[in-house]
């Protein structure tokens, strides 16, 4: 049977001691490490790539939603929420998650927290579940989901309608929004996946926000000539053919 290399994320140092203590008798579950923040835990994450996380919800700047929000589409670990607030416990149900720790909680709860954990990896693979998939789902897709992003080490979280454009620049993307450029390190069909509806993939280099297309004019071997509100001018690839042309068939140009 595999051991789950396990993280423990929470601010508060006691919280980390005690939980890490009382999963100490399950011999299944390795503790590969403890993060004492969000943006911490994210960076954690990557270089540990842990098979399950404890998350605490309550966290100051990223809470336990924010890091889940901001995870890659694939692989990720199973996540148990810790909380000591009913109102996040249950949304956390709600949400699919593997389940919730409501502080203070005893030994016989974790144990039972544990077994659902480990009949749910032993039953799937270990990279992310359906349910956590549709948790991530679910939490991008609130009306007010935003758009995180990794630049110079930090995560910077943009509401959709600041980002007017996305283009590839060599290994990195350049994120136009407004005046400001941001440079990414991340690949496009990463990051495109976890676009909100409104972003348009219309060149294997370019994603454009549609509220942002001013302009579509006819192009050379059925391409087209996309431009934009700002002056910016861009020329859709062949593959994406297809879904530019219902910009048009559907009034979906903004």
């Amino acid at each position: 049977m595999t051991n789950l290399r396990t993280l423990i994320v929470d601010d508060e140092d006691p919280a980390r001691e005690l939980l890490r203590s009382m999963l100490a008798p399950f011999s299944r579950i390795d503790i590969v490490g403890e993060s004492a923040d969000g943006e911490t835990a994210l960076d954690d994450i990557e270089e540990l790539r842990p098979d399950l996380l404890f998350l605490d919800v309550q966290m100051p700047r990223l809470n336990g939603f924010d890091v889940v929000t901001a995870l890659a589409s694939a692989p990720a670990p199973m996540i148990v929420f810790v909380t000591a607030f009913d109102e996040y416990a249950l949304r956390a149900f709600q949400l699919n998650a593997c389940d919730y720790l409501l502080k203070p909680f005893d030994d016989e709860r974790l144990a039972i927290t544990v077994a659902r954990v480990l009949d749910r990896y032993d039953r799937s693979s270990p990279s992310m579940s359906t349910a956590l998939q549709s948790l991530v789902n679910q939490l991008r897709g609130a009306a007010n989901a935003q758009i995180v992003v990794k630049v110079d080490g930090r995560h910077i979280f943009l509401d959709p309608d600041e980002v007017d454009w996305i283009e590839v620049d060599g290994k990195h993307l350049k994120l136009h929004a407004g005046k400001s450029v941001l440079h990414v390190r991340e690949p496009m069909a990463s990051l495109a996946r976890r676009l909100p509806p409104q972003f348009l993939r219309v060149h294997r280099s370019a994603v454009i926000n549609r509220s942002r297309l001013r302009e579509m004019q006819p192009w050379f071997q059925g391409e087209y000539l996309l431009i934009l509100r700002d002056g910016t001018r861009i020329v859709t690839g062949r593959r994406f053919r297809e879904s530019v042309q219902t910009l048009v068939q559907h009034g979906q140009a903004g």
